[in-house]
Formats: structure tokens, sequence, C-alpha cells
């Protein structure tokens, strides 16, 4: 959906109509992958919700011709989830009302935005190599498991990976448009989640 959904006429309800249209076409993918970075289905609704508001807003971005409709809500979306995070992340601690209180566990702002990072540079690499890594390194399989749930040979399972983790490697040395190479706070490269952080660094 790059190109004008239909010629504006009136702006209100031509807007709510558009709007709608997007929600219908671009809905599931936008909750599917707001959910995936905030891990929590009921903030990702939220995520959503304020997506369509700010595409309600900017509506004539959806209708220029000029990219991806998609790729600008994801982004908004990510923009959103972002900005949340270290909204939180700035507040000072809350400090306990007694003795007996719970001690206040520490922000996890920092590993959320790395773990967003990772996420947003899987999804620059291939689907067969995005595959192969989510396997072996978020779902903790051997090569055989993951070849017999991919339905390929261990061989290619190896080969994919391999070439897998120097694409990666790549958007992380090499940087790009969405800024993955550096932390924009400390100027160092994003930790990376789990097995994943052996591999690329």
């Amino acid at each position: 959906m790059a190109g004008p959904l239909w010629p504006r006429t009136r702006r209100g309800s031509t807007d709510e109509a558009l709007i709608r249209a997007v929600y219908e076409e671009h809905g599931n993918a936008l909750l599917a992958y707001a959910t995936r970075l905030t891990g929590d289905r009921a903030a990702a609704e939220d995520v959503v919700q304020e997506t369509l508001i700010r595409a309600w807003r900017h509506a004539e971005v959806l209708v220029n011709g000029k990219g991806s409709v998609r790729g600008w809500l994801l982004t908004v979306a990510r923009n959103i989830i972002t900005d949340r995070y270290r909204a939180r992340a700035a507040r000072p601690p809350e400090v306990a009302g007694s003795e007996a209180a719970p001690p206040v566990e520490g922000d996890h702002a920092d590993s959320v935005v790395d773990a967003m990072t990772v996420l947003g540079a899987l999804d620059r690499l291939s689907p067969e190599h995005r595959d192969v890594l989510t396997e072996l390194y978020y779902r903790q399989h051997s090569v055989a498991e993951a070849a017999d749930r991919l339905g390929i040979p261990a061989g290619t399972v190896k080969s994919r990976s391999h070439y897998a983790l120097k694409a990666l490697r790549a958007v992380f040395t090499d940087g790009g448009a969405d800024g993955f190479g550096v932390d924009r706070r400390s100027g160092r490269p994003p930790q990376q989640p789990g097995g994943l952080r052996e591999v690329v660094a």
C-alpha cells in the first residue's frame, strides 16, 4: 500500500475511512510487531492505538505515494515504544515507604532498547537467515532440531547460520539509516540479548 488509497475529498470523513482501511490492512502486522517489541499484548495494543492516532493526524503521509505505508507505521510504533521506555528510565527511582517493603527493581529500559535494536537488525536479514538464527539462538534448538523444524538439511542450517551471522555482524559494524551500529546514548554497539551476544560481537 505505497500509493494513494483514493482521492481526498472531505477531510473528516475521508480521514476516518482512510484510517479504518489502514487498520484493516496493516493492523495485525502492527500489533504483532509491537507485541514482539514490548512482550506485552496490552502495551502493544496501546502502541497500535497511538500509532493510528498519529497516522490520523498526519494522513497526508498515507496518501502521498512516497514510500511504504507499512514501513512508516512500523517506524512510528518503534519510536513510540522507544520513547516510552526512555521516559520510564529517565524518571527518578521510587523510594520504598518502609523498611519492610520490597526494594524497587532496577529499570530494564536499556535491555529493552537493545533487544529492539537487535530485532530491527534481524528484520534487515532475509527470511531464511532470520529463521535459522531464531531457531538456533532464540529457541535454543540444535542444528538437527532446527533442520527438522525448518524442513531443510542440517548442512543448510549450518551454512545459513554462518552467512546470517556474518550479515548481522555487518549490520552492527556498518550501522545504517536506522542507526543500528551504535547506541545513541553511549556511543557503543548495543548489547545483544541471549545467545546472539556472543556470536555477533
